[in-house]
């Protein structure tokens, strides 16, 4: 078997009441929100700049041709 140490990088599977019970005791700290915002446009913000530059690329190659 593995030794004790190991036993702690095993990774069960937790029912959707544990995880449920485990995120509804969880409190946020000072500025939590406020990085979870930040993180929110660092993720997304790059993905919709792409988008928009792709519909508006292919709107101007229709319009004006």
């Amino acid at each position: 078997m593995l030794p004790e140490r190991f036993k702690s990088l095993l990774v069960r599977k937790k029912t959707k009441e544990e995880l449920d019970e485990h995120y509804k005791n969880m409190e946020l700290e000072k500025g939590d929100f406020l990085a979870m915002v930040i993180a929110a446009f660092i993720t997304f913000l790059p993905v919709l700049i792409i988008a928009l530059v792709l519909v508006f690329g292919l709107m101007w190659l229709i319009v004006m041709r």
